[in-house]
């Protein structure tokens, strides 16, 4: 009897307990995000991805895609302001966004410029609309310090930062430092930024925003400041507030060379029986290949061929100076082209009377030719830093010569990351 009552206790507590047990309703997943990529729901699209073939044009394009010539013609006739459509270049991605239905027509060609830039083409409405649109960027500060232990380059390699990085820093010292005359165990430290795309995709370098190079026991300072903020160009300064750039170069040649022959009115040469023949050039010894740079702005007066000067380019740039570049390899401008500070015009080569890869550069002051890099020669100098903005440029550069001298923070645009990289 005591078994029986057992059982049946037991059962009407395990009846209780299951009546008391809630169903489980089955877990709902969440429906998936939807995915926009350039201001456009993809998930309502065949999707296309490509890249521009040699000699594929952007009807071609179109075409395979389903739009008629007509259509075509009408696209790029509408655009034909904001979006050239013949200029469209080899190797170049798109992405073409085509209705999802038997047709596959496209909809929207997209162009990528570059990582962070792309043109648009909407006409998939009666409306066609072409517009850029740019990839939303993270900006990242990074501050990186080096040693130079044979030259600049070697020393941005060690430090996995792309030649870009190298070739401006080289501009902002074009005017103040020798990088042929770098010695060993010379430093820099540079604060600059970095540009990411979705916080992972490298998408190319911002502002150099400060630099500090110690050569020879001096610290040669270089501070981004906004000067003139009607033209909206920034300039380098140093800590005093002299502008770095001056009105001629250095160097026709922006690194990675040696002076071979100096600017001699004394010079005798064996060759010639030990007789004086005067150099009235500066040798600059380089690759074949490498790129000539203009010294200053101005318009050039001959670009041409000529006995043992070679190939060669002469720019006037003003009343008062000119310079000529001798024995390219290549001519990059033609007589009557205005060409920049820094603008390439040549090649170095060997052609004229030339016993190795080199460019014979000359300068001319009121028509007499000169050693540009003799302390006796007075060259113009760049416009100062105006008295009224003193003030408001000492105060910025305080804060980034703190940071640069001991590693504090600017606390300036507080979306930047900042990341120290180990020196090497």
């Amino acid at each position: 009897m005591k078994k029986v009552l057992y059982i049946l206790l037991t059962t009407i507590i395990l009846f209780a307990c299951k009546s008391e047990e809630k169903i489980k309703e089955p877990v709902k997943k969440p429906a998936p995000k939807p995915v926009y990529k350039y201001g456009f729901k993809v998930d309502d699209y065949k999707v296309v991805l490509d890249t521009i073939k040699s000699g594929e044009s952007f009807g071609a394009i179109l075409d395979r895609h389903h739009v008629s010539y007509p259509k075509i013609n009408s696209i790029a006739g509408s655009i034909k302001d904001v979006f050239d459509v013949r200029k469209v270049r080899a190797g170049k991605p798109y992405m073409i966004l085509s209705s999802k239905d038997s047709l596959e027509q496209a909809k929207v060609f997209i162009y990528k410029n570059d990582k962070i830039k792309a043109t648009v083409v909407d006409f998939k409405d009666s409306i066609t609309e072409a517009y850029t649109y740019l990839q939303p960027i993270k900006t990242v500060e990074k501050v990186v310090e080096g040693k130079i232990y044979s030259n600049l380059s070697n020393a941005m390699d060690s430090l996995h930062l792309s030649p870009n990085l190298t070739y401006a820093v080289a501009d902002i010292y074009a005017w103040t430092l020798d990088f042929y005359k770098l010695q060993k165990g010379d430093s820099f430290k540079l604060v600059f930024e970095e540009k990411f795309i979705n916080d992972s995709l490298f998408a190319g370098y911002g502002k150099i925003k400060s630099a500090v190079f110690k050569h020879k026991d001096q610290d040669l300072y270089a501070f981004r400041f906004l000067a003139d903020s009607i033209k909206g160009i920034e300039e380098y300064y140093d800590e005093k507030g002299n502008m770095l750039r001056s009105q001629f170069l250095k160097s026709p040649i922006k690194f990675q060379y040696r002076i071979s022959s100096r600017y001699n009115l004394k010079r005798r040469i064996a060759y010639y029986g030990n007789k004086v023949k005067p150099h009235k050039g500066t040798d600059f010894a380089a690759r074949i290949g490498t790129p000539i740079i203009a010294t200053a702005s101005g318009t050039v007066v001959e670009s041409t061929r000529r006995g043992g000067n070679g190939k060669f380019v002469k720019i006037k740039h003003n009343s008062t100076y000119s310079t000529q570049y001798l024995h390219m390899k290549t001519r990059k401008v033609k007589k009557g082209d205005y060409v920049k500070q820094g603008d390439v015009i040549g090649l170095v080569g060997m052609t004229g009377n030339s016993g190795g890869p080199h460019v014979c550069y000359r300068f001319w002051k009121n028509g007499r030719q000169v050693d540009p890099l003799s302390p006796k020669t007075k060259l113009p100098e760049a416009e100062p830093l105006k008295d009224s903005l003193k003030p408001r440029f000492f105060k910025h550069m305080y804060l980034l010569k703190n940071q640069l001298d001991n590693n504090i923070p600017v606390i300036e645009e507080p979306t930047i990351t900042k990341e120290i990289v180990a020196q090497n």
